[in-house]
């Protein structure tokens, strides 16, 4: 199968650095990432700049954009021939829920799915190290048909492991949460008179839902969410729309 990498922590990260260890030996792998850390960057995408890409190795290079900038370049051409399935991370941390909207390694996952090519994001189920990133490339390299069964131009899969035991972890179908956010605004006023701003807080929690993803996860369990890949109106919300008079 012809694959290709991307992510949103950067071409030397340890995610996806254990994804090529694992796809490279059996596959013919690509890998066209972001040159740095690029997380919660989201679907942004690079217009008016030049891209530099970098050849760093064998079928492997550093793009100067986006996740979705990567994606963009690799199937717009840098890739001589048609991609069979785009993996995205695996992201040092998870991306549950809302988090989806922030995410670069859920946008890297969405462009690909966009082009026509199934996708899928893969996250570890905790922020800080270790993260088991081994057991999560195998989980991949052992469903990577399933993957491309059920990827679609119409959506792709989100996939978050749990903390810990993934290679034992049972897997389950999921809807995408709701996040709290406790974010918190830090300023500091600089001698010339600027002032930067930070944004920082707790981790972010999620409500308490049975079948959602970070239910699952905290369970210990592999969550995997069909995420619609276009903008969409579900049906009570168009409903409650119809016959609104707006001046």
């Amino acid at each position: 199968m012809r694959l290709l990498l991307t992510n949103d922590d950067g071409i030397h990260s340890g995610g996806i650095q254990a994804l090529l260890t694992v796809l490279a030996g059996s596959h013919e792998v690509w890998v066209v990432a972001p040159e740095a850390e690029k997380s919660g960057g989201s679907h942004s995408i690079t217009l008016r700049d030049a891209l530099r890409v970098r050849k760093v190795g064998e079928r492997q290079y550093s793009c100067r954009g986006t996740p979705a900038d990567c994606v963009m370049v690799a199937l717009l051409g840098l890739v001589p021939s048609d991609i069979d399935l785009v993996i995205s991370g695996i992201n040092h941390g998870p991306n549950l829920g809302t988090d989806i909207l922030y995410s670069g390694t859920a946008a890297g996952a969405r462009q690909g799915a966009l082009m026509g090519v199934p996708s899928v994001a893969l996250s570890a189920g905790v922020y800080r190290p270790p993260f088991d990133f081994a057991a999560g490339a195998e989980f991949a390299a052992r469903n990577l048909d399933t993957f491309r069964t059920l990827g679609t131009d119409d959506h792709f899969l989100n996939v978050n492991f749990p903390a810990a035991g993934t290679d034992q972890a049972e897997t389950v179908i999921t809807f995408p949460s709701r996040r709290i956010y406790r974010d918190k605004l830090h300023t500091f006023d600089a001698p010339d008179g600027d002032t930067f701003c930070f944004i920082g807080g707790a981790l972010p929690e999620a409500h308490p839902e049975d079948g959602s993803d970070a239910m699952v996860v905290s369970q210990g369990r592999i969550s995997i969410s069909p995420i619609h890949a276009h903008p969409r109106n579900w049906a009570t919300i168009e409903e409650s729309c119809r016959g609104v008079k707006f001046q």
